[in-house]
């Protein structure tokens, strides 16, 4: 009869005088962080939203552009399947990692406006650079209104009669 160890000795391909297989270590392919293989790029309307937004949550701020510029978004806005435009007031310059931010806003009237001016800029810079890694550089402020408590919202009336 014969040993299990000597059966198993003579049937691998060592016995047959073949050499054994060698077994590869698994090793990553392209070599090195998979986070920083290939290039993100964003575009400058990403960052107006997401400093439109963050303006917006900012006490104080009434609203977002020039006069003219919301009463163009108000006749946007009333088109069917248009959508209320987050951008409004907002100029982004957007490079590899940095940006520059220009904001157009409206204040509520009795509000400080560098205390509104001081929030928008922190809130603003805290969004962009943390869902976008980013730096931002500078957020430029214009504040070209501010809105009276006795002034109605601006409500466009159709003309045609």
């Amino acid at each position: 009869m014969t040993d299990m160890t000597e059966q198993n000795r003579t049937t691998g391909p060592e016995a047959e005088g073949e050499t054994p297989v060698q077994t590869r270590k698994a090793t990553k392919r392209g070599g090195g962080d998979p986070a920083s293989r290939g290039r993100t790029t964003i575009a400058d309307g990403v960052v107006e939203k997401i400093a439109g937004l963050a303006a917006r949550d900012v006490v104080g701020v009434h609203a977002m552009g020039s006069g003219l510029s919301r009463t163009f978004g108000a006749v946007r806005d009333r088109v069917p399947g248009g959508s209320k435009s987050v951008t409004r007031g907002v100029k982004a310059e957007v490079g590899e990692v940095q940006t520059a931010l220009d904001l157009e806003i409206v204040v509520d009237y009795g509000v400080s406006i560098g205390d509104v001016a001081r929030d928008v800029r922190e809130n603003v810079i805290a969004a962009v650079e943390r869902m976008t890694g980013l730096e931002v550089v500078e957020v430029n402020i214009a504040v070209s209104d501010v809105k009276l408590p006795e002034e109605e919202e601006e409500e466009l009336e159709p003309r045609i009669q």
